[in-house]
């Protein structure tokens, strides 16, 4: 299903949406409206009504909107109706939490390979999956295999990134403290959780 262009902003809330909406499925909800999700995201209704109208009139009004309907809808628009296979890059601590992390279920992600460099890894299992040499990336699109965690030191982030995009991958999540410099058909979206804390003595 294809969609007009949409905000880059309203597709980053709809992972938001999903999971206040699969809370609510969970509780045993027929419906709920966009002041009852905007409460639970701290937000404000007309932008969340605003964002789900890009993707077709699915509420009803004076009711709101059917859980299980509306749980299908972003599922299928973030393209997570059917499994996505990822590849870690990185087995150190980092790299285990995120292949031990219950989280990625909800929205479908299973992470089927993982690589490393060093040979003290390599052959091990984290997360149930076999650590296997980074050298040896392979054809990991032709696999079905687009997306990557990249769980590397900044000074090697640049070179593996390179290399996933020769092995088919098309979209990247760079949790390595730098910026990417790839082709600009590759998404990257990049997580510095210390860039990020250190906004908050600001407001504190």
């Amino acid at each position: 299903m294809r969609y007009r262009k949409i905000p880059d902003e309203t597709v980053r809330r709809l992972p938001q949406y999903l999971r206040a909406v699969s809370f609510v499925h969970k509780q045993g909800c027929k419906y709920v409206s966009s002041q009852e999700l905007a409460e639970r995201l701290h937000m404000k209704s007309p932008q969340i009504r605003k964002d789900l109208s890009y993707f077709g009139a699915f509420g009803v009004k004076g009711t709101g909107y059917p859980v299980e309907t509306l749980l299908g809808r972003i599922r299928e628009i973030l393209k997570l109706n059917t499994p996505q296979k990822a590849a870690l890059i990185g087995a150190g601590r980092l790299g285990k939490a995120l292949a031990s992390y219950p989280g990625f279920r909800l929205y479908g992600f299973d992470i089927v390979e993982v690589f490393d460099r060093s040979p003290r890894k390599i052959g091990r299992k984290i997360g149930g999956v076999e650590i296997k040499d980074v050298a040896h990336l392979g054809d990991l699109g032709k696999r079905g295999i687009r997306l990557a965690l990249l769980a590397v030191p900044a000074g090697a982030a640049q070179e593996v990134a390179e290399r996933l995009v020769e092995a088919g991958v098309r979209g990247i999540l760079n949790l390595a403290p730098c910026y990417l410099k790839l082709p600009k058909r590759i998404k990257v979206v990049t997580i510095d959780i210390a860039m990020e804390l250190g906004i908050l003595p600001y407001y504190v």
